[in-house]
């Protein structure tokens, strides 16, 4: 999910941006901005920058597992074949 302080500081800004008298019309024109934006965000296909960070690092540890394996595999593989090979001979 999108940072919550992220989307105060933006409701914020925009509450900022708005005419004096549009302001004093609706007073919590901030807390209505707030939860637009965390109804809207929360509709869409998002992850928090956290979020992300943690699961590239998911990705990096698995990947290098997996080099680790196919590494592995590629010298039983060949080990099998020397064994072959001696038999054969």
């Amino acid at each position: 999910m999108i940072d919550a302080k992220k989307i105060e500081q933006f409701a914020s800004q925009v509450a900022d941006s708005l005419p004096a008298g549009v302001k004093t019309m609706a007073d919590n024109v901030e807390e209505k901005v707030k939860t637009v934006l965390q109804n809207k965000l929360s509709q869409l296909d998002v992850v928090s920058r956290e979020e992300f960070d943690v699961q590239t690092q998911v990705l990096a540890r698995t990947r290098a597992k997996l080099d680790l394996l196919e590494k592995e595999m590629s010298d039983l593989k060949a080990l099998l074949e020397s064994k072959k090979g001696a038999e054969t001979e």
